[in-house]
């Protein structure tokens, strides 16, 4: 996880800095969400989208944009945190589906669990690279789906990913390994 001196923080303080630092990032704060809770393990993230001036389109409802970008990062940064620095992390795909219009606060929650953590470390010790495919629901205050997202991330063991791509490790220069984020709409 980067940075390193967040590392050295209580878990108290790390879910904190996490949570400010999705909040303050200027790309994320864009967004129009914002992150109203990161679990002490940062293992859980809750964000939270309400209907305003910045997230309302032309109908009146949320944004699909907003909609679609306060998933973005959220679980590269929640797998990071719990493989280590011996790994590359990338969002790599993600498609979004629209159930219904949002017309109050959407939520959305990102969890990882020991299970999940489990099964890429298993799977990584025996092939260097994999992608996850992880299903985000954003619901209102009554638990309703208002849009579904699919995020898929590539993890591959730091090593390998360094050789597959030519990177030296000090050259600064690691590279999406999609290329740039693939963005497919269903309906």
């Amino acid at each position: 996880m980067k940075p390193a001196w967040l590392k050295k923080l209580s878990p108290a303080w790390r879910a904190r800095m996490v949570r400010l630092g999705f909040n303050f990032h200027p790309a994320f704060r864009g967004t129009g969400g914002r992150v109203v809770h990161v679990a002490r393990d940062l293992r859980h993230i809750r964000v939270a989208l309400p209907l305003s001036w910045k997230t309302r389109n032309i109908v009146g409802s949320l944004y699909g944009g907003s909609l679609f970008a306060i998933t973005d990062g959220a679980h590269p940064m929640m797998l990071m945190a719990a493989l280590g620095d011996d790994y590359i992390v990338w969002d790599k795909a993600a498609s979004i589906r629209y159930r219904k219009p949002g017309y109050t606060t959407l939520y959305a929650d990102f969890v990882i669990d020991e299970a999940e953590i489990g099964a890429i470390r298993e799977h990584l010790a025996k092939n260097p690279e994999l992608e996850r495919t992880y299903t985000v629901e954003l619901k209102d205050a009554l638990g309703t789906v208002h849009t579904v997202v699919e995020r898929t991330v590539y993890i591959a063991d730091k090593n390998y990913y360094r050789i597959k791509t030519g990177g030296d490790k000090n050259d600064g220069n690691e590279r999406n390994p999609a290329g740039s984020i693939a963005c497919r709409t269903a309906g």
